[in-house]
């Protein structure tokens, strides 16, 4: 098993793939490096490709108009970012910034497409994942929603 496929393996998105689908998502990813200050992406911009750090961090932030920039989270080595508008299509929600320097490992919307087209078995496990993936990440923040609320109450 190469490498990449190595860190795939711990991607939350991947992790029910065997070794040899494993290979095939590792075969469609390509690797891009950042300075620390570079944009991987804008607000606004279309969503062509997903990232998975390899090293270094991304800071996710927005720009709020007459405050400036508000981090909203500094991911790190392992982390995957990006995906929502390869899913859906849209526009970026966010700013993803380099924090320092990273080095990414990427997958165009087109080439994702295709994997899931051609390796219905993938897609199959791959798309479950993304199903718990984002039940997950509405639990939490509704979780958050609903404690901001409690202690605004107050």
């Amino acid at each position: 098993m190469s490498a990449v496929s190595d860190l795939l393996k711990n991607v939350a998105i991947f992790k029910d793939l065997d070794d040899g689908e494993l290979e095939r998502v590792a075969e469609v990813c390509r690797e891009m490096s950042f300075e620390g200050g570079d944009y991987v992406f804008r607000e606004g911009e279309a969503g062509n490709r997903l990232y998975l750090i390899l090293s270094g961090e991304v800071r996710i932030s927005r720009t709020i108009p007459g405050s400036g920039e508000e981090a909203l989270a500094i991911l790190k080595a392992g982390s995957l970012f990006g995906e929502m508008s390869v899913f859906d299509r849209s526009e970026r929600s966010t700013d993803a910034i380099s924090h320092g320097g990273c080095k990414c490992l990427t997958i165009s919307r087109s080439d994702f497409e295709l994997l899931l087209d051609f390796n219905r078995e993938i897609a199959y496990k791959v798309l479950w994942s993304c199903v718990r993936l984002l039940s997950h990440r509405l639990r939490s923040t509704n979780d958050s929603l609903r404690s901001f609320l409690a202690m605004s109450m107050f």
